[in-house]
């Protein structure tokens, strides 16, 4: 094969990559009962002006399944990291009891694991738009180098590896989404 359908296959293969771990990074923060660190983290606190990852200014600890505490790296953060954990509208209710900040986990209802099963599938579903839109990229690059005169035969076998490749990525999606849901809807 040609060194230009190499780098299209290679960059394909890496952008798909991406699309799984970008998939996985959101898996994260859809919690599943269990309490931890990872679900606090889209929450950023003011601090002197900027907006700061929660775990650059308070170390994050989970003494048990059910319970995260916040402990500030300067106690007049408090009150700060309290208002932007409501801020966040990631259902969770601080308590301040003025050296730390505690979350209890509550557990999850049925209704609302199924919420979490649903958002779990649309981040799958995106993952799985991002992977064919790689493929349709892809394809249009081994389309233009057709035209320019590239072997036909190369092309097609590049455009059967392409749509392997999507095939094997949507494949490791819908196993990260099983695994997802099963997660969620343990009792």
């Amino acid at each position: 094969m040609t060194e230009e359908i190499e780098f299209i296959l290679d960059s394909t293969k890496e952008s798909m990559a991406n699309s799984i771990a970008h998939l996985e990074k959101e898996f994260l923060n859809i919690r599943a009962g269990k309490a931890s660190p990872a679900m606090l983290g889209s929450v950023f606190v003011d601090y002197y002006g900027s907006a700061t990852p929660l775990s650059q200014v308070a170390k994050i600890s989970v003494p048990d399944a059910r319970t995260i505490t916040l402990q500030p790296f300067e106690k007049n953060m408090l009150q700060t990291i309290e208002k932007a954990i409501m801020i966040a509208n990631i259902g969770f209710n601080p308590m301040n009891n003025g050296d730390l900040i505690i979350i209890s986990v509550p557990p999850l209802t049925e209704e609302r694991r199924r919420d979490l099963a649903k958002q779990a599938k649309s981040e799958a579903e995106d993952a799985k738009i991002g992977v064919r839109n790689v493929r349709k990229d892809a394809n249009t690059d081994i389309k233009k180098l057709e035209k320019e005169g590239t072997s036909e035969d190369f092309c097609k076998s590049a455009e059967e590896e392409v749509q392997n490749l999507t095939n094997s990525y949507i494949k490791k999606i819908d196993e990260l989404l099983a695994n997802k849901e099963a997660e969620i809807m343990k009792v």
